[in-house]
């Protein structure tokens, strides 16, 4: 597995990036990332060109670094501006700078040459909207990220997978319709069910009871960002004329797909809600409850790419309807990879 390059992925939560430098990997690059005095976000090359000591390894002077091992000082723009026993900098000491963009509570970084284009960048707003609240999680992944889109673009596996949590029958028993934007790139695929079973996720949190209409809309954007657009209502219950859906409770559920090297990957999970906006009971819960269903995904995915890695070569899986989202993602990464 090879990554798409020249593209922009989520390095970090805006709230992990401050004083102290953040190690992270991404596609293979190793990066430091802090803020400077003024609040900017900064992310170098995590390698002295000296001696390739790691940077986050290292310490601050005001809005520079220090390396920890012989003292190389390095600007937020990669420029070296120190160097021990002598006064002039070698002119081909500096370590790459990389773009950086922070939107919606994301710190995004552009992998790749030259500059990226901020517009590019998908958007999720609801991430740091005043009605919206959002909890938020990072779990590691050793596995490809491949698996993880495959996962989260055919969700009938929660009612295998999540059963007891967000995994009901009607989830895998309910046809999906997919639709792909090839100009730009985007991934569709809506299940909606009808007077269905509430899952537990939604009835501890939303306090509706009996049965529900269940919407589940996907919008994945290739490489990194999906999206999935929850509606919960009382059976029966639709939207107004004008779009206005008082007595449904819509939840956000995005999650930044950040391959950190060719098998392992960063799992950013986040679930905003239009909901119960003051009550700190049900975001404890919804929190609680998502990374138990991560991490259910997490160790699936982790078996899945050991049986990947022992498997002989050219072995032939089988796809389905259900699979067609995930097939769809893979051309469109194939095609950014080509590019």
């Amino acid at each position: 597995m090879v990554f798409a390059r020249n593209q922009w992925y989520v390095a970090a939560y805006s709230q992990e990036v401050g004083d102290d430098l953040l190690a992270r990997t991404v596609c293979g690059e190793p990066l430091v990332l802090y803020r400077t005095k003024a609040g900017e976000a900064v992310a170098l090359t995590d390698r002295c060109v000296h001696r390739r000591y790691p940077l986050s390894e290292s310490s601050r002077d005001g809005d520079n670094i220090v390396c920890g091992y012989h003292g190389f000082t390095y600007a937020p723009d990669g420029v070296c501006v120190a160097v021990p026993g002598q006064s002039r900098v070698p002119r081909t000491a500096r370590v790459p700078a990389h773009q950086i963009v922070e939107q919606d509570s994301l710190v995004w970084v552009w992998i790749g040459e030259g500059e990226g284009d901020p517009d590019a960048i998908p958007r999720a707003p609801w991430l740091d909207s005043p009605d919206y609240v959002t909890v938020r999680g990072m779990e590691h992944l050793d596995a490809r990220y491949q698996l993880l889109v495959d996962n989260l673009l055919d969700l009938s596996h929660e009612t295998y997978l999540h059963a007891g949590y967000i995994g009901t029958p009607e989830v895998a028993e309910t046809p999906i319709t997919t639709e792909v934007d090839e100009d730009a790139g985007v991934i569709y695929v809506s299940r909606r069910m009808k007077d269905v079973e509430c899952p537990s996720f939604y009835r501890e949190s939303t306090g509706i009871e009996g049965r529900i209409d269940r919407w589940q809309d996907i919008e994945y954007h290739p490489p990194c960002l999906y999206l999935l657009h929850s509606r919960i209502a009382p059976a029966g219950v639709e939207p107004g004329p004008d779009g206005d859906d008082p007595r449904a409770c819509h939840a956000e559920i995005v999650y930044a797909i950040t391959p950190e090297t060719e098998t392992t990957t960063h799992d950013f999970w986040m679930v905003a809600r239009d909901f119960a906006l003051d009550d700190e009971k049900v975001s404890e819960f919804l929190a609680e409850s998502n990374r138990t269903v991560v991490l259910q995904d997490v160790e699936a995915l982790n078996v899945l790419e050991k049986v990947i890695a022992s498997e002989p070569e050219g072995y032939q899986e089988l796809s389905i309807n259900i699979d067609t989202g995930g097939l769809a993602a893979r051309r469109i990464l194939q095609r950014q990879i080509a590019r």
